[in-house]
């Protein structure tokens, strides 16, 4: 016998929210490839490479130790540890081990400080483009977003004149993402400290840093970290970051913040109280990555940038699109705006980006996923964390499915 359906009422707080945006977008290209379509999927957000040897060889070494417990909610003393000098050698900032927080991926640390924060009319500031998570989050904690649009002449940047205007006596976060996904934007030093500067005005307003992607940068410097920079903010930050995209790791589900400890003891209770700890076996894997030898994240490096400037190169040949070149993360964000108002064969009208994702994951067989869902239109995200052969295969299908355009 099936089970009825409809007879549990939902909350008010999952009808306010909606699924993340790029998880729907790759399933879509999933179910297409399980029915046979040819398709090539520029939506994951993941690293294609294997995570390295000696992380696995870790997880290994920690099975047959009997590393199969409960641990800390907020992680091993080991993995802090690890985190806690990978902060000084790389950010130059000292926290102690009651300062770490260690979550299930940087999405729940994230999600754990809104809600041990965030209320009934409390405001959070997202930068738009920003991750599809952060104004869903900001909502099922009874909060309110707060989009400032930083479009492509700002650098896709949130400038200290755009965040002052957006703040508010209700305000409580200001979220950074970089480098940023879905524009691959990277906050320079000066940028940050303009921002700081402002900040330093408003001591009710914390400042968190998505820092996922502090590894993937194409310039060549250092990560640029707001308590390095001005250690009296370091009350009222938080750093993000985990081992998914520097490691390969996203499976592994591991990310950490760093921030006061009274912050953290209340996300720490947040956890408690849901997943409770990570998986022991990640967690050894997450300390092998941080402490053990860091040749991958040089070799994947320069494996993204020589696929960001093979994909940039192409876009910008294809009628009605335009790439900006991205500082880093391993995504190209570019304008759909010459195809806006353009007629398919069938005589369908593309009115909005969504509609160029859709026409070419029907004309082209590539998925991508549209700007709107990143908070600014129109523009498409596409991931480059796969092979130039991908890219280049995509962006002649891409190419030649524009010219098909009328």
């Amino acid at each position: 016998m099936t089970p009825a359906e409809g007879s549990i009422a939902l909350s008010a707080r999952v009808r306010r929210i909606k699924p993340s945006a790029s998880m729907v977008a790759r399933d879509r290209a999933r179910r297409l490839q399980a029915e046979g379509r040819d398709i090539i999927d520029l939506t994951a957000g993941e690293p294609d490479f294997d995570t390295p040897k000696h992380i696995s060889e870790a997880v290994a070494a920690a099975l047959a130790a009997g590393e199969t417990r409960y641990t800390p909610v907020n992680g091993t003393i080991t993995l802090r540890k690890a985190i806690v000098a990978k902060l000084a050698r790389e950010y130059g900032v000292r926290y102690e081990l009651d300062q770490i927080a260690v979550g299930c991926g940087a999405k729940q640390v994230i999600y754990n400080a809104l809600a041990a924060t965030v209320g009934e009319g409390d405001e959070v500031i997202i930068p738009a483009p920003y991750w599809v998570s952060y104004p869903d989050m900001v909502l099922a904690c009874d909060g309110t977003p707060v989009v400032v649009p930083c479009g492509e002449t700002a650098g896709f940047k949130l400038t200290a004149e755009a965040l002052e205007k957006a703040v508010t006596p209700k305000t409580r976060w200001v979220i950074l993402n970089s480098p940023c996904n879905p524009t691959g934007a990277f906050y320079s030093e000066g940028e940050m400290r303009a921002l700081i500067k402002m900040l330093l005005r408003y001591p009710q307003i914390a400042l968190m840093t998505d820092d996922i992607y502090d590894q993937i940068r194409f310039d060549g410097g250092a990560p640029v970290c707001p308590t390095a920079l001005e250690p009296e903010l370091g009350g009222r930050t938080l750093l993000v970051n985990g081992v998914s995209k520097t490691y390969a790791m996203t499976g592994f589900r591991i990310g950490y913040g760093a921030g006061p400890r009274a912050l953290i003891a209340a996300m720490n209770t947040i956890q408690s109280q849901s997943t409770s700890c990570v998986s022991s076996l990640s967690q050894a894997a997450a300390v092998a990555a941080l402490n053990g030898p860091q040749d991958f994240v040089a070799e994947a490096l320069a494996a993204y940038r020589q696929r960001r400037d093979r994909a940039v190169e192409l876009l910008n040949r294809v009628s009605g699109l335009s790439c900006q070149t991205p500082d880093g993360a391993f995504y190209v964000y570019p304008s759909c705006a010459g195809l806006i108002g353009k007629k398919t064969l069938e005589g369908r009208i593309l009115a909005t980006d969504f509609d160029v994702v859709m026409y070419f994951l029907d004309a082209a067989g590539v998925a991508t996923v549209d700007g709107a869902a990143y908070g600014l239109s129109p523009y498409l995200r596409l991931s480059i964390a796969t092979s130039i052969d991908k890219i280049d295969e995509a962006c002649a299908r891409l190419a030649r499915s524009c010219a098909a355009l009328n």
